[in-house]
């Protein structure tokens, strides 16, 4: 199979080692992966602060770009999500607004969280990296509740997490999970503008609750999260450290 690597905006921009370790990763586990060049944001920032015209030519470039590959694959839930969700919508069935042809939106099928394609496609089995420290696991909402990375709490189903069942195939980790483990952290994109002190509160209410697992790291699937609640962190001067769930798992291959 073919891999398409996708790195959203905010991941190329601030947290390139995420992007590295998902490369590093996916060629480790044998996988035909390519990173297509000049490729852009999803659109989601336009969509979510409510210009969803803006978003529509970064989808079909999004289209264009990665429309040769199996998969689709990105270390970022909400990009995904936005992608998987979204994308149907505004170009399914559609008029492409450049090229005056209609089309079938066929990235949402394959777009998949680096979680998602190593746990449900790949179907890792095999010991991966080390990281000898205790890692309280940030469940994100887009994750849990769009992708399906693990059990909402609110739904009465059999609990299970395939986040956990991944960073379990580290040496020498111990994974906990927070009070409350899949409780907003107050990101939320637009949200954490529009409400800044709500937004800052809740940030600061689930960090406590990490630290309260005597972690050292705070981990989880999406870099916005992790970069929310760091900020959080740092303001306060908590002794924390956060690192994406795929940096873990590539951590001494």
């Amino acid at each position: 199979m073919k891999v398409g690597l996708f790195i959203p905006c905010y991941v190329d921009a601030v947290y390139p080692e995420v992007g590295v370790a998902t490369w590093k990763l996916l060629k480790h586990l044998g996988i035909d992966v390519t990173y297509p060049e000049k490729q852009t944001c999803c659109g989601q920032p336009m969509a979510n602060a409510g210009f969803e015209k803006q978003a529509i030519p970064l989808a079909e470039k999004f289209e264009e770009k990665f429309k040769g590959f199996d998969y689709v694959v990105a270390p970022s839930v909400s990009c995904t999500a936005f992608v998987k969700i979204n994308y149907p919508r505004l170009l399914g069935g559609k008029t492409a607004q450049h090229t005056g042809e209609a089309h079938e939106c066929e990235t949402a099928k394959k777009c998949m969280d680096v979680v998602e394609f190593l746990h449900d496609v790949v179907k890792v089995d095999k010991r991966l990296g080390t990281f000898p420290h205790k890692v309280s696991l940030h469940n994100s909402c887009h994750g849990v509740r769009e992708l399906g990375l693990s059990s909402p709490s609110e739904e009465h189903v059999t609990p299970f997490n395939k986040i956990k069942d991944l960073l379990q195939l580290v040496d020498g980790i111990d994974v906990v999970e927070p009070k409350r483990h899949d409780e907003c952290c107050g990101f939320g994109g637009m949200f954490s503008i529009e409400e800044t002190a709500v937004s800052a509160q809740m940030g600061k209410d689930k960090v406590e609750r990490h630290m309260q697992t005597g972690a050292e790291y705070i981990t989880g699937p999406d870099c916005s999260c992790l970069m929310h609640m760091a900020g959080v962190a740092k303001k306060q001067g908590l002794d924390i450290k956060f690192k994406h769930v795929v940096e873990i798992l590539a951590a001494g291959l």
